[in-house]
Order: C-alpha cells, then structure tokens, then sequence
C-alpha cells in the first residue's frame, strides 16, 4: 500500500477482492465437501437439515469469505480498524456458524467405514478431550489477543506474508475450540452442560471489553511504525487506532449476546426434547402396567373356582 491507495469503500470492498489465496481455495473445497455429504444422504433416502447446510454454508463460510478473499482482506494491513473486524469474523462470527453446520456429524454419517472408524478414533484421542476440554479452550481464546496485540507478534505478521496468513488461521481454530464444545451439535467428548456453557460464555464478556478499551487509550501504536510508514494521506493511524478498539469492544458484546441468545434456544429445545421423552416413556409405562393389570384379570376370571348354589331336589307330594 503507498499514499496512493484509494480510502476503503463499498467500491473497493468489491474491487479489492482476491481469488487467489489458499483461503479461497480452501473454502471452496469445504464447501463442496459439504454439499457433496449432503447429496449422498438424499441420495441413500436420509435426511439433513436445511438449517444446518444454511448456517454452514453462509454466515459460516460465507463470513470468512468476506473477511479474508474480498477488499477487507485487502486492507486488513492498511488499517488497524479493517483487521479488527476482520479478527472478530474470523475467530467469533464464523466459527459460531460452522459449528452449528455439524460438519462432522454429516462425515460420520457419510464416510466409508475405515475413514470413519478413524475420525472416531480422532474424536475419543486424549489429544481430542484436552483440545475440546471448555476451560482449556476458553484460556486460549482469551490468551490469543493480549499476546498478539501487545507484543511485537501483531508487526511481524504485518511484515511477513506468510505469517499473516498463518494467523488467520490461528483465528480460525482457536474461535472453533471455543464454540464448537459450547455451542455446536457435533459429538465431542466431555460436553458440558448448559449451565455451564453459558457460564463460561458470560465470563469471556470483560476480557473483550478490557482488550478494546486498552487498545483505545493505548500511548503506542500497534504495529510499531508500520502504519505510519505507509503514508495514506486520508487516515490518521491515531485515530483508526481508537476506532479499531471500539469494534473490537462493541464487537465483543453484540457476539457475546447472540452467543447467549443460541445457547439458551438450544437449551430450551432440549428440554422440551428431554420433557417430551420422559412423557413417552411414562406413557409406555403406564401402558404396560395398564396391560399387566387387564393380563392378571383375565388369569383370574378364568383360573379360579366358581362358587355354585347347590339346591335340593323338588319333592311331589301324593
């Protein structure tokens, strides 16, 4: 970028896409892989939710997409206030999507066999369990930035290509740590409970706000001099500094309400769930104690001696 690259616009969003990167490659694939799984199970007679394919496929990959193969992946080294909505898409919007997609029920159930009986083993690895383990991932999440942003980590990544893009996928899997044990619908081992869940959620609000708030009165410009190096006559790095934190706290606080928003959905559906289970199988009990009942008074009408009045004869008188 030099001093005569045009301010960051709708127009641009559009003319500063690029195609070429592994990211669009690779959100290709994903999103073919998936379609593919999807057909086969229509194919064989099964079914899969629309909702899933919909939440997969669009805010889930279709976000990276925007973020990472459009013009805000081709300012996301201009301006501070780009990368961080770029970070927000990429570690907590995005990942909330792809786990609700269940990308790994659909594999399980579309997979030949020994593909299949690997991924499970993959599942039920110690590696798996420590990996999707919630405090493990919630201490990740909430290390990532602070040690990204305050160290000289974030300059390097703006210097080297190759490690920029390598964060990005950074983002990426530590934002799908996080949600998928918390929110998504694939088997994972040692899920936690609801209350739980939306315990730890709650509790990786502040840290999103400290962060921004931290970043908008911070004395040191993040990126060492790499933003004023640039000499774009139409930004002041200052500036875009303080509005790069207000989307990373304001950011922080609409995800973290819809994540407590799908949360508390999924709960209340799974209790109907478990409710209208418990119901059934009261009914079935009922029903079997009602047929045990009418067997026994059957048994008894049939087994058991009648009592018969026994009259003497009828005498005729000469």
């Amino acid at each position: 970028m030099t001093a005569e690259t045009p301010p960051f616009t709708i127009t641009t969003l559009v003319t500063g896409a690029r195609l070429d990167s592994w990211l669009a490659v690779g959100l290709l694939v994903a999103a073919a892989l998936y379609l593919y799984g999807t057909h086969r199970l229509r194919v064989r007679g099964d079914r899969w939710p629309v909702g899933r394919t919909i939440a997969f496929l669009g805010p889930g990959l279709g976000t990276l997409a925007l973020v990472t193969v459009s013009g805000v992946g081709g300012y996301d080294t201009t301006l501070v206030s780009v990368h961080m909505i770029q970070h927000m898409a990429l570690s907590m919007v995005a990942p909330i999507f792809l786990a609700l997609g269940a990308p790994v029920t659909l594999a399980l159930r579309t997979l030949p066999a020994r593909p299949r009986r690997t991924l499970l083993a993959v599942l039920h690895s110690r590696v798996a369990a420590v990996l999707a383990f919630p405090l493990t991932a919630f201490a990740v999440f909430i290390a990532n930035p602070f040690a990204l942003y305050f160290t000289s980590l974030y300059e390097q990544t703006l210097r080297h290509e190759w490690l920029h893009e390598v964060m990005h996928a950074h983002f990426i899997l530590t934002g799908c740590l996080f949600f998928w044990p918390l929110l998504g619908r694939d088997p994972l081992p040692g899920r936690w409970p609801y209350p739980a869940r939306a315990l730890l959620m709650v509790l990786s609000v502040p840290f999103h706000t400290v962060l921004g708030l931290t970043i908008m009165q911070s004395k040191t410009l993040l990126g060492g001099d790499w933003y004023p190096s640039l000499g774009l006559s139409w930004v002041d790095p200052w500036d875009d500094q303080v509005t790069a934190g207000g989307v990373l706290w304001a950011g922080g606080e609409i995800v973290s309400v819809t994540m407590l928003a799908i949360l508390v959905a999924q709960w209340i559906r799974q209790s109907r769930q478990e409710a209208a289970r418990i119901d059934r199988q009261l009914d079935r009990e009922d029903a079997a104690r009602a047929a045990a009942e009418a067997t026994a008074v059957q048994v008894t009408d049939d087994g058991a001696p009648h009592d018969h009045k026994i009259t003497a004869p009828l005498r005729m008188s000469a």
